[in-house]
């Protein structure tokens, strides 16, 4: 009989090749795979032959089942198969919920691993040229969601926009209008605004603009979830952005002889 087990997988931002290969090994060795709607499908061909492969939802706005369904699965897939992997999206500990399906396996005595992803929250700007830190420009990151459980807008976020770090907002495009009256009502109206709906995949979407405009920008153009937000001056380091382009002195001459 199959030992009762559960990994928690980072399944990374979007792109499939962004996985990291201890994930690889652990898809390979699953008996069941509980995948999320932010983890790209092609993952799914590193699980072994006969394994289970179930969709579990849960994007913002489309939850396919409850988090109380899926914290049922987990268990009855745990011992009837043994090995259950619980695919994210990006880490499993970045608003992945994974302390509570963590509880729920150790209450029912199951040991858990947990695999780390690169989350979309760092990689998704650096896929388009945008740091979240930059040496003369700020000194730090927030990353908050952009709705609570219960509905409203993080006190964090308020917090966030006093301060001159660079703001990454997940989960936050039903809350865009009300966000950027916060960040406006702390003076910052032209602060660079970035959101990147898709990221790091063939469908990746960029719409840039500064807190007063960025709603304007973001109806025109159609973005919606998945989607993460930037606010800060690094967002004026986009390469569409930046008019004046460093020029380096080549490293050597070659002269023709």
């Amino acid at each position: 009989m199959s030992i009762p087990f559960l990994s928690l997988v980072g399944a990374g931002p979007g792109d499939p090749e962004l996985i990291t290969l201890k994930a690889i090994k652990t898809l390979g060795a699953a008996d069941v795979i509980l995948y999320d709607a932010l983890a790209s499908e092609e993952l799914l061909q590193y699980a072994k032959p006969g394994a289970v492969l179930r969709f579990v939802g849960k994007r913002y706005g489309c939850h396919s089942l409850s988090q109380q369904e899926i914290n049922h699965l987990i268990i009855e897939y745990a011992f009837s198969h043994g090995h259950v992997v619980r695919l994210k999206g990006g880490d499993p500990f970045v608003f992945g919920r994974a302390g509570e399906e963590i509880d729920v396996a150790r209450a029912h005595g199951i040991e858990v691993a947990v695999i780390p992803g690169i989350s979309s929250a760092l990689a998704v700007p650096a896929s388009q040229m945008i740091p979240l830190t930059c040496r003369g420009v700020n000194e730090s990151f927030w990353v908050a969601t952009g709705t609570t459980k219960s509905g409203g807008i993080s006190e964090d976020v308020k917090l966030a926009a006093q301060s001159s770090a660079t703001v990454v907002l997940l989960m936050a495009m039903s809350k865009l209008e009300a966000i950027m009256d916060i960040f406006a009502a702390r003076g910052k109206s032209q602060t660079p605004v970035a959101i990147i709906q898709e990221g790091t995949t063939k469908n990746e979407k960029i719409v840039i603009g500064t807190v007063k405009d960025i709603v304007f920008r973001a109806e025109r153009e159609k973005m919606g979830n998945p989607a993460i937000i930037i606010v800060g001056e690094v967002v004026s380091l986009h390469p569409s952005l930046i008019k004046e382009y460093i020029k380096l002195e080549p490293a050597f001459s070659q002269t023709k002889l």
